[in-house]
């Protein structure tokens, strides 16, 4: 049974540790277990039910209420909630299907806002929020490999079906290669990039997944993209720095750079690179630069 923290149950549910200390005395809806050491800890199927607890008291129910309340009472309430401003409802319903591992669930969220807001709206107001919520159970290995997979693979099949959608890029369009860098496996925020260039026309080279940079250069060689685009989530190693240096020295090609580009500015300083701070920034240099 997986076992949580009352810091990872706050970052998760947005419940302060004193609200949930008081409401453990005077209401019967919320028992921690205890260690052996008389640390409170959370089961799954708490956390499931603070997340949901979370959203009502959010929504303006009284906490009073919400302990008279059956479980089935507890579950209609949230599903007949709308949350377009914080999008909690959906976020925390990620989450839950998550932790179940029910992918009917989790798909039909994403599906659902899709179709209603779009993938670009759906990635940044639900997905990241989500994936960063939940980033404090990967940290401490609380969500299993498995379950990382399982949804980054949901979230990003869903991509790769906006993709498809999309007529081909004309005859003479402007064209992107895409690629992480070696030892970067973080994708979700590439494939969104992937899309966004598509949709406005350009003829996308996607490489994917840890490539050593001695590929790119060699198909700049062979197709001339006008630009290129690689984004960072995880450290870089200083043999990686010298070899992303090397590589911008040799080539004319701008390369853009998106993520955690605080980390970088100052390792790499070449005046071909293009740092971006949002996907909105990445679309204002499409439109640039196809112009």
């Amino acid at each position: 049974m997986s076992k949580y923290t009352m810091a990872q149950v706050v970052t998760l549910t947005g419940i302060n540790a004193h609200t949930l200390r008081k409401w453990e005395t005077r209401y019967s809806l919320i028992e921690p277990e205890r260690t052996d050491t008389n640390i409170r800890y959370y089961s799954g199927s708490l956390l499931k039910k603070l997340l949901n607890i979370s959203l009502l008291t959010k929504s303006g129910y009284r906490i009073s209420k919400i302990d008279k309340m059956s479980e089935d009472e507890i579950h209609k309430a949230v599903t007949n909630q709308i949350s377009n401003e914080t999008h909690e409802v959906e976020i925390n319903a990620l989450i839950s299907s998550m932790l179940d591992m029910n992918e009917q669930a989790f798909d039909n969220v994403l599906k659902t806002q899709i179709i209603n807001k779009g993938l670009l709206t759906t990635v940044l107001e639900i997905v990241y929020p989500f994936l960063n919520r939940v980033g404090v159970l990967w940290s401490v290995d609380k969500v299993m490999p498995f379950q990382e997979h399982f949804v980054s693979n949901l979230i990003k099949k869903k991509i790769f079906t906006e993709i498809d959608l999309l007529p081909y890029p004309s005859k003479g369009a402007p064209s992107v290669v895409m690629f992480l860098i070696e030892d970067e496996y973080h994708e979700i925020g590439l494939l969104l990039a992937y899309y966004l260039a598509r949709k406005l026309g350009w003829k996308v080279y996607y490489l994917g997944q840890n490539v050593p940079l001695e590929n790119i250069s060699q198909i700049i060689q062979d197709v001339v993209p006008d630009i290129m685009l690689t984004m960072v989530i995880t450290p870089i190693q200083k043999v990686t720095f010298e070899k992303i240096n090397a590589f911008c020295s040799s080539s004319n090609v701008p390369l853009y750079i998106s993520g955690n580009v605080e980390n970088i500015e100052d390792d790499i300083n070449e005046e071909q690179v293009v740092y971006l701070k949002s996907p909105r920034d990445f679309i204002e240099c499409l439109k640039e630069k196809a112009t």
